[in-house]
């Protein structure tokens, strides 16, 4: 019977061995998301997870929007400083968007700055009017520039990503679309990382939480409609190595950068170990799926989880340690690679690093003073601030209520101009009532109570 024990021994570590492989072959299709990594000089892919299953891009889109504007202006058929008119079909676009009114004028460059960093869908139809006379003609000029790359899964409709059943990707176009923007348009690749901007007031973040936040991040964009999920490619360097990740389908913007970081983090821990890891060749390899984009609108925007088709996700999910399930399995721990160090959730829950936002605003280029006056100007429109102790005349009230419901439709006036416009309505109030009320001890009382909700 003894000799019988190595032989079990060994049939017991066959078994593991085999189900162990049969995990890393099967594919996973019962979790809804498309997960890819590759490296940005090589192409070579790190991971991939449905990386070829077609996809609803949402505002991805715009990085090939701001690939064709950039390669216009690098091609001298209009700069940075061109000035474009915001259209009435760019001014009816759904949020998120700056909401200029029709005939406003911003230039080529302010309107790639709030598209990129705000995902403003007028702004992606300004250039697209701009650089191809209609958004047909951009689309077209997309359609072209996709085919030119070898993004063999992608055809566009329009510039933004708003919902529309012929706008389809990959995570493998993406990944090939992101290396084309570091390789082609190296000189113009800042546009991709803009921590934030500032508009009159308003200070926008840019919606890819792994800028300021995860170390090396440097790019590129985020997109949401109820159809696609959450969607974000990023990429990032560490030790001049760069990695491009592709996360779509994740269920919040805080879970894709998550998503992101996981690979990122994996990708740049497990360098010295590529000998181990089974070879999936390069992006422009990998075999793409005959098969129609899932349709995730149930799952995101059904029921009690119904969102605005936008990438302002106020959804903020604390650390989660099952944030990395479905993905940290036997494909990392079979290939002999070590898990993650960082703690991606807690990493990305954090404030992004302080950094000054860039100035955007309409009009011609501008700099120095006549910026500052821009900006001055820009801010002025968006709020009145009453100036000395003279009491606003009572003509001017619905004016300022119109300015403050427009406001608050956008989801973009901070909390400071909010109380800044209530303060002067409160002030004549408690200013009036020892006149009326001559009895001390209730005209002692009175302000307390009534200046609480205007501080």
């Amino acid at each position: 019977m003894h000799f019988l024990r190595p032989l079990l021994r060994n049939a017991s570590l066959s078994r593991i061995f085999v189900v162990a492989a049969l995990v890393i072959a099967l594919p996973r299709v019962v979790n809804a998301e498309a997960l890819l990594v590759v490296e940005a000089d090589t192409g070579k892919v790190l991971q991939a997870d449905n990386a070829t299953m077609p996809w609803y891009p949402a505002s991805v889109t715009k990085i090939m929007t701001a690939y064709v504007t950039l390669k216009a202006v690098k091609e001298g058929r209009l700069t940075l400083d061109t000035l474009l008119t915001v259209s009435p079909v760019a001014a009816t676009q759904s949020p998120s968007k700056m909401g200029f009114r029709p005939g406003t004028q911003v230039t080529v460059d302010n309107a790639l700055k709030m598209m990129l960093v705000k995902s403003a869908n007028d702004m992606a139809v300004v250039l697209a009017e701009g650089v191809g006379g209609s958004v047909d003609g951009f689309s077209a000029q997309m359609n072209q520039a996709a085919q030119k790359l070898g993004m063999t899964q992608t055809t566009y409709v329009n510039p933004n990503g708003l919902p529309a059943d012929g706008q389809i990707t990959s995570a493998r176009d993406l990944a090939i679309l992101a290396r084309a923007i570091i390789r082609d348009l190296p000189e113009y690749e800042y546009f991709v990382h803009i921590p934030s901007i500032r508009f009159g007031r308003r200070i926008t973040q840019n919606f890819n939480r792994l800028i300021g936040r995860y170390p090396g991040a440097d790019g590129f964009k985020t997109g949401f409609i109820c159809a696609s999920g959450y969607n974000l490619v990023a990429s990032a360097t560490r030790d001049g190595k760069r990695l491009i990740a592709v996360v779509l389908g994740a269920s919040s913007g805080h879970m894709r950068a998550v998503r992101a970081a996981q690979l990122l983090d994996r990708g740049f821990a497990n360098n010295g170990l590529a000998w181990l890891r089974p070879s999936l060749g390069t992006v422009d390899n990998l075999a793409p799926i005959d098969a129609s984009p899932p349709n995730l609108r149930d799952e995101m925007c059904g029921g009690k989880r119904k969102r605005p088709a936008s990438d302002e996700d106020e959804d903020i999910v604390a650390s989660n340690g099952n944030a990395s399930s479905g993905e940290t399995g036997a494909t990392f721990f079979a290939a002999g690679l070590q898990p993650p160090m960082s703690k991606p959730s807690e990493l990305l829950a954090a404030a992004p690093a302080a950094s000054e936002p860039v100035p955007v605003y309409t009009g011609p280029t501008k700099s120095g003073t006549a910026l500052i006056a821009a900006v001055a100007l820009d801010a002025e429109k968006q709020t009145s601030k009453p100036r000395g102790k003279k009491s606003r005349p009572a003509a001017r009230k619905p004016a300022a209520a119109t300015e403050r419901r427009a406001e608050a439709k956008s989801g973009t006036r901070p909390a400071a101009v909010r109380h800044a416009s209530v303060k002067p309505d409160a002030a004549p109030k408690a200013a009036e009532k020892p006149t009326t009320k001559p009895a001390k001890p209730k005209a002692a009382g009175k302000p307390k109570t009534e200046t609480k909700p205007a501080g």
